[in-house]
């Protein structure tokens, strides 16, 4: 037998709780799918986990390397297992007062795995679940890469981070081999070599965060890692792994030359891919690309027309990034245009996003090589955050600003940056980008002072003028 629903969501992640409460709103019923724990990655095993645990690393890096002379160096102890107990309280709460809370009334929700039996009906635990519309919210999950041997070796993934579940880790590592250079790896670097894990990254590309970000910012974080002790190994292709005793040694070609690496555990971190693969999604007729992300038009509609997809299942289509507040944004709008007339399009031309490093990494917008593909003629300039007054006040002159622009209209394209509380600046870039503001813009607005954010004042000035040779609330 049937149960009849307006909209049939499958996911309960942010996504797919933005579309309910819209479809609560506009007075229709949702029931929402899950295999895993209700409120999806965000909640139990990304956002919020890691950055509980990469602020308590740092108050642990922070008291052991003042950056003041004057303040004496300390030693704060850790008790990992107390640390993985509160984090675990911060999630529960967390995810009892955002998600759980929120299923009354006209949002449901029904847990197991599910799958398609045709374009209107899909199955969990033996029920079938009819929608007038459906939204696909299914997620992302690591990738798996091709490594031999890696089959027959426990390893971690950023699943490590999930609470009430198995996989969580919940004792820290003597030693650790990460596999990939991206924000995931970096995140989970620093973290555990600030809680005393001896940490060694393995990236094939020639730098980290080889893809989507100026080269500036992987040269630069890079050094920030080579200084506070973690070993970065570019050029690295990991050809086997193995198990010996209590240790995973992993064979991998540098240079031309083969080199065993060893550690007490394997982290591979090598991207996200959607999940809809397990989902019998070619019986909802609903078309993926090559790369198994679902495609979808301006209004996040597939090639089925009543049934919609949002979040990390749609990949990169329609210039989309797999990140928490995008899927939330658009599961909100793939609702309003399932159930009603009035069609919003998605857009997705600025997006800021940030690593949450210590120097974190913030950019918004085109890189340099993006925006001459696009066919823009480009200005572009960096300058080291030494010149910031801000980040000498502090004495924390770690990292970059990089602004690029179209050289004929001064338009600003994009943004990138390595700095302390890079990710709180991005969004004064976000917001020039989304009303396509000017160099000039950046110039002629009063900053406060000193601030980070007048970084972007001063990288703009450099069009102009020596940036080295300004005054301070410089003009």
């Amino acid at each position: 037998m049937n149960q009849n629903y307006d909209l049939v969501i499958l996911g309960s992640g942010s996504t797919a709780f933005a579309a309910a409460l819209v479809a609560q709103k506009m007075g229709y019923t949702s029931i929402m799918t899950e295999e895993r724990t209700i409120g999806g990655t965000c909640v139990n095993r990304g956002c919020l986990p890691s950055k509980n645990l990469i602020e308590a690393a740092k108050l642990l890096h922070d008291a052991h390397h003042p950056r003041y002379p004057g303040l004496t160096p300390c030693r704060i102890k850790l008790d990992f297992s107390a640390l993985i107990a509160q984090k675990r309280k911060v999630i529960q709460d967390y995810r009892e007062k955002k998600y759980e809370s929120l299923i009354d009334g006209r949002i449901h929700i029904e847990q197991g795995h599910v799958h398609f039996v045709d374009p209107h009906t899909v199955k969990v635990n033996g029920k079938l679940l009819r929608g007038e519309k459906i939204l696909i919210a299914t997620g992302s999950r690591p990738i798996v890469p091709d490594i031999e041997g890696l089959d027959q070796v426990p390893y971690l993934t950023s699943d490590l981070l999930t609470v009430d579940e198995e996989t969580e880790l919940t004792d820290l590592p003597k030693t650790l081999l990460i596999v990939g250079g991206g924000y995931i790896s970096l995140e989970l670097a620093q973290m555990f070599h600030r809680f005393g894990t001896g940490v060694t990254i393995l990236e094939r590309n020639p730098q980290l965060l080889a893809h989507g970000y100026e080269p500036e910012v992987g040269h630069s974080i890079g050094n920030v890692f080579s200084e506070e002790g973690i070993q970065v190994v570019v050029n690295a292709s990991v050809r086997t792994v193995r198990q010996e005793d209590d240790e995973v040694i992993a064979t991998v070609l540098v240079g031309g030359k083969k080199v065993d690496y060893r550690a007490e555990k394997l982290l591979v971190a090598t991207g996200r891919r959607p999940n809809t693969d397990y989902i019998g999604i070619e019986k909802s007729e609903v078309q993926v690309n090559t790369h198994d992300e679902i495609s979808v038009d301006e209004y996040l509609r597939t090639s089925v027309p009543h049934i919609f997809a949002a979040g990390d299942v749609i990949g990169q289509h329609s210039g989309s990034q797999m990140a928490t507040p995008v899927g939330s944004q658009d599961g909100g709008i793939a609702a309003r245009n399932a159930l009603s007339d009035d069609l919003r399009f998605v857009d997705h031309r600025v997006i800021p996003r940030c690593i949450f490093t210590d120097p974190q990494v913030a950019v918004v917008g085109m890189t340099e090589e993006e925006a001459v593909v696009a066919g823009h003629q480009c200005w572009y300039n960096t300058v080291p955050m030494s010149l910031v007054p801000r980040a000498g006040a502090i004495r924390d002159t770690r990292g970059i600003i990089k602004m690029v622009a179209d050289a004929n209209t001064n338009e600003v394209l994009g943004v990138s940056m390595v700095a302390a509380n890079a990710g709180e600046v991005i969004h004064e870039a976000a917001m020039a980008l989304r009303f396509r503001a000017t160099i000039h813009d950046f110039i002629d607005l009063l900053h406060v002072y000193p601030t980070m954010s007048e970084a972007l004042k001063i990288v703009a000035i450099s069009k102009f003028k020596d940036p080295t040779k300004l005054s301070c609330c410089a003009e």
